[in-house]
């Protein structure tokens, strides 16, 4: 995944245009490493899938 690539779906669940994402396993590593450096990054949950897939959604309140 590039990180345009991830930068976009995380602008578009942040702004409500996807209510959730999902990310494959094999995906999930790259996608992680562009997610944690965002200034927001609290506000993502990641929601673990049998098989490895992660679903992502933005929240209101950042968690904890």
């Amino acid at each position: 995944m590039q990180e345009l690539d991830a930068n976009e779906i995380l602008d578009k669940l942040a702004n409500r245009e996807l209510e959730e994402y999902r990310i494959s396993k094999e995906e999930f590593l790259a996608f992680r490493q562009f997610l944690v450096r965002r200034a927001d990054f609290k506000h993502y949950r990641g929601i673990a899938q049998h098989g490895g897939d992660v679903i992502y959604r933005y929240l209101d309140e950042p968690r904890s």
